[in-house]
């Protein structure tokens, strides 16, 4: 079973950027599908990127597509998401997933106005 870790979450102001990290262990990674999802105050959690393993395929929320960008890194058993040009609304918890499998604990983004 693999175990993920998120990290690089932080207090960041409008328009900056963070990348985001998620170490996995337990297994490789290098043939799993890998998604972030995030959770903001008061509402539910939500897709925000996914990269699929076979052909590194990515799609993303349309609120987040163009400013955030999604990548793995095998040889680190690794997954990144690149955040740019933050907004206020980006505020949430942000969770790594193996897609219907596990989840992190998360890492808290705050994006102050």
């Amino acid at each position: 079973q693999v175990q993920l870790v998120e990290s690089g979450g932080g207090l960041v102001q409008a328009g900056g950027s963070l990348r985001l990290s998620c170490t996995a262990s337990g297994r490789s990674i290098s043939r799993t599908n890998m998604a972030w999802y995030r959770q903001a105050p008061g509402k539910e959690r939500e897709f925000v990127a996914f990269i699929r393993s076979s052909d590194r395929y990515t799609t993303y929320a349309d609120s987040v597509k163009g400013r955030f960008t999604i990548s793995v890194d095998n040889a680190e058993n690794m997954v990144y998401l690149q955040m740019n040009s933050l907004k206020p609304e980006d505020t949430a918890i942000y969770y790594c997933t193996v897609p219907s499998i596990t989840w992190g604990q998360g890492t808290q983004v705050t994006v102050s106005s």
